[in-house]
């Protein structure tokens, strides 16, 4: 293998490698079926093999061939369309559904993720082309480390306190403490939701974190991260019983209700304190000129 060739190699193994361990699936992330981790995967590979070809083309030099990238950067922006899209009809079918602001979230990840896999490969690939293949391997290691650590984005727990709340009715109206939920015709449903019910209060730790936990977006995306861990004895037409999220409007706090299959009170806490921040949710508020002079 010439020089080129090691460097080719060892910019693709990292930049793939980046994108094999940002790839992950859980309950709140998609791709979860054998086909979506091949595509993205394939994506990864694409991408690694852009970024790493670029360092031999400037060295050659043959700098109109960099110029691809443009064109890679352009595709990749079309993963971002191919998750919303896809994303957007499985909610036709959801009883509890993600939100546009949790999908586009997600969405905008995907294309970064492939963004970060041509980063690091280049960066690797430069380290292997100037350095030698001994620091490509710590440059390589460093820059997927540095991957996952941007990957990691935000979570409830970081702007707010989950705290234990009870569930109590004043007439019909279902209340968490002194927020109202909704209101509950039916006796017997207002007995089982005082059986099986869980209330928490979820309580900023600033005005910026009120702001964000006052998108609906945000709260939309705490009541499906808690229901795909814990369940939901909510049916189709059942909105007596089906998972809320409201804001008392003077304090600003959220009380959140859910009838879970599984009433782990401590679970679900721990649930909302790891929903991600939608990044278009975010408040930002007390960082502006007016916001500072506001809070004082």
């Amino acid at each position: 293998m010439d020089k080129y060739g090691e460097v080719i190699f060892m910019g693709v193994l990292a930049g793939f490698l980046s994108r094999l361990l940002t790839l992950r699936s859980d309950y709140r992330h998609y791709p979860a079926f054998p086909h979506g981790y091949f595509t993205h995967l394939a994506l990864g590979f694409i991408a690694s093999c852009l970024g790493a070809v670029a360092v031999p083309a400037i060295a050659k030099p043959d700098y109109t061939a960099v110029t691809f990238l443009v064109l890679a950067a352009q595709q990749f922006r079309e993963i971002r369309n191919m998750e919303r899209e896809t994303m957007t009809r499985l909610e036709e079918t959801k009883l509890v559904r993600r939100g546009t602001d949790y999908i586009e979230g997600i969405a905008r990840v995907f294309e970064a993720r492939n963004y970060l896999a041509i980063l690091t490969a280049l960066i690797t690939s430069g380290a292997a082309h100037l350095l030698g293949w001994q620091y490509a391997i710590l440059t390589g290691i460093v820059s997927i480390y540095l991957s996952i650590r941007l990957m990691r984005g935000a979570y409830i727990g970081d702007i707010a306190e989950v705290e234990d709340a009870d569930l109590h009715f004043e007439g019909s109206l279902l209340m968490v403490e002194d927020v109202v939920i909704m209101n509950v015709g039916l006796p017997d449903t207002r007995q089982k939701i005082l059986e099986e019910g869980i209330g928490v209060l979820i309580k900023p730790k600033d005005d910026n974190a009120r702001l964000t936990l006052h998108n609906p977006g945000q709260r939309m995306a705490i009541i499906h991260d808690v229901v795909s861990i814990l369940g939901t004895k909510v049916d189709i037409n059942e909105t007596e019983v089906i998972p809320m999220a409201r804001k008392h409007v003077d304090k600003g706090y959220l009380a959140f209700f859910v009838l879970p299959n599984e009433p782990d009170r401590e679970i679900l806490k721990q649930v909302i304190r790891n929903v991600p921040l939608i990044e278009t949710a975010q408040g930002t508020a007390l960082k502006s000129f007016y916001g500072r002079k506001a809070a004082d």
